[in-house]
């Protein structure tokens, strides 16, 4: 392992206006394909002063198992570590060829803190993207050394010859007296597979479980979940009931999907997961440039796990699981999901163990569900799947300083997937909507809030019996208001995109046309605001406005294409098989 962490420090520098100029002016006179995901920019204090780091470069290559692994140490320009008002992440990435997409997951003290996945490439000049990441939370992690892993897993054979050449960089913005340091938590512990190696994700099925220790005087913990869904889950919102599986082009275990968090065995909360769709899937030429919302940044989802401070803090460990289950009798899901959690811990100024009880618990192991649908004369099949899930625990929690909370947690979820496959399943169709609100309150104040909204629309009509060429249209949202907890900024996003296109698979080259309509919206408890209108058709962006306290100086300037680009085979859900 090599150390790659080279601190300079920087006043007065506007990471945003930066980004833009570099593609005002070097992007695209390579003309580059810029990618990118519609994001808030980080709300951070940008006449703070700066220090700027590298923190990794690597060419993913043939990469599968072969992971980037260097030693992190904190810059010390921008004040001792740990008192930072600020962290943000820019990680920027070429490419060039053809390539799948892939995900990509960092980890810092085995705790996984961003999951990513790459656009894929093209030929000719490629791509370029670069994401800026708040990674303000999980200043606890790099305020002190340690190892800093991205797993990148990346094939190349015949076919597949795109390699994508990364670099991380870290801002560390300094505190001062205008910008005080940063809220957070006293400790952050990793539920992962602690490996030093490789991404410290785990794949379910089967649960995945770990011994955690937590301190004695800890009074509140709040956890974040990381969970999607690969392979022959990637699509998980397309699978069918077992009872209606056969002779449909997919795969079974139905569609519904509840990420579940347990203590001791018993479930402490879920998440209903919202469905990422990575740029390869379904009508890889819907996602370009604009990546469908979290293909880039993937959403996480965090559960109040202070009603079980007074188990956990006994000295002993006890056992965090992470599973994801199915509406089916079994709740079997199929291969597989990738998961892990960190718990973000608050102790009390008193070394003394804290006490209590749980006072209500009111939780059934699984969500409820019903299936329904039937089978026409001609083939035809419908069927809905729909789940309900309840959450109430309560507490009762005495500090070592002597401080009593009462402890509410509630989460109240729904869920509903309706699937049609008419005309020999040559068109699918599919509306989905999942929404909930989560509420926990500590004497009565709010400390976590989570109220979503995630509805998806798909249409997929193949155009020959052989389902080589196709039109799809996807319409999905994501509208969220989230405040994780009291540390965290909370704020309110409201995403809705429309995208589709005409795809064709064929020895000769894959060939298509696609469009993407985005509306996006972002404001915060700080009173930051950010918005933008952007659309694009055949990979050229036709339309764009941004606003809001947070929108960059300079207007983004994007190069145009007359000719089609190159395109990898498109990956359809059921794991069809069509054309080359």
């Amino acid at each position: 392992m090599e150390s790659l962490a080279v601190p300079h420090a920087h006043t007065d520098f506007d990471i945003l206006h930066t980004l833009w100029a570099a593609l005002l002016i070097g992007f695209v006179q390579a003309a580059r394909l810029v990618d990118f995901q519609v994001a808030q920019p980080p709300p951070v204090p940008l006449d703070a002063k700066q220090c700027t780091i590298q923190i990794l470069q690597r060419d993913f290559a043939f990469s599968f198992g072969l992971a980037e692994v260097v030693e992190f140490t904190p810059p010390t320009d921008c004040g001792p570590p740990g008192s930072w008002s600020a962290i943000t992440l820019n990680f920027t990435v070429t490419s060039n060829g053809t390539q799948f997409d892939r995900l990509g997951i960092f980890t810092f003290q085995n705790v996984e803190f961003w999951r990513t996945s790459t656009p894929e490439p093209t030929r000719g000049d490629g791509i370029i993207w670069t994401y800026l990441k708040d990674a303000t939370r999980f200043i606890p992690l790099f305020a002190k050394p340690g190892t800093f892993i991205l797993q990148l897993d990346n094939l190349i054979e015949t076919g597949l010859d795109g390699v994508y050449s990364t670099v991380l960089h870290a801002t560390f913005f300094a505190s001062s007296a205008t910008h005080p340091p940063a809220p957070k938590a006293d400790l952050i512990i990793p539920v992962s597979t602690l490996a030093n190696d490789t991404g410290n994700d785990a794949s379910v099925p089967p649960t995945f479980s770990l011994n955690v220790t937590v301190p004695q005087n800890a009074v509140q913990i709040y956890a974040e979940l990381f969970a999607s869904g690969n392979g022959n889950e990637e699509f998980w919102y397309f699978n069918a009931p077992n009872q209606f599986v056969d002779n449909l082009p997919t795969f079974g275990d139905g569609p519904f999907r509840e990420v579940r968090l347990l203590v001791d065995g018993q479930v402490a909360g879920v998440a209903f997961p919202y469905a990422v769709i990575f740029t390869g899937g379904i009508v890889p030429t819907a996602w370009r440039p604009i990546t469908s919302y979290g293909a880039l940044d993937l959403p996480t989802y965090f559960i109040d796990l202070t009603p079980f401070v007074p188990i956990l803090t006994d000295g002993t460990p006890h056992t965090i699981s992470l599973d994801v289950a199915s509406a089916e009798s079994d709740h079997a899901i199929n291969q597989n999901w990738f998961v892990s959690a960190n718990l973000q811990v608050i102790t009390d100024s008193s070394s003394e163990p804290t006490t209590g009880k749980i006072t209500v618990y009111d939780v059934q192991p699984f969500a409820t569900t019903t299936t329904t649908g039937s089978v026409a004369r001609n083939g035809d099949t419908t069927f809905t799947v729909s789940a309900t899930r309840k959450v109430h625990i309560e507490a009762d929690i005495t500090s070592g300083s002597g401080k009593t909370s009462h402890v509410v947690w509630t989460q109240s979820l729904e869920f509903s997937n309706t699937q049609s496959y008419l005309n020999n399943s040559l068109i699918q169709l599919l509306n989905q909507t999942a929404t909930g609100s989560f509420l926990s309150t500590n004497n009565g104040l709010p400390a976590l809030t989570d109220q979503f909204s995630y509805p998806l629309d798909i249409n997929i009509t193949s155009l020959v019996p052989d389902g080589s060429s196709f039109v799809t249209t996807i319409d999905h949202s994501y509208n969220r208001v989230s405040h994780p907890a009291p540390f965290i900024l909370g704020s309110t996003i409201t995403e809705h995109q429309v995208a589709g296109g005409f795809f064709t698979i064929s020895p000769n080259g894959n060939s298509g046309n696609g469009t993407s309509q985005n509306t996006f919206s972002y404001v915060d408890l700080a009173g930051n605001t950010y918005n933008r209108q952007v659309s694009s058709i055949n990979t050229n962006i036709t339309s764009d406005h941004q606003g809001g306290t947070l929108a960059p100086r300079q207007q983004a300037q994007f190069p145009s294409f007359k000719t089609p680009l190159s395109i990898a085979k498109a990956r359809l859900p059921g794991g069809r098989l069509i054309g080359n």
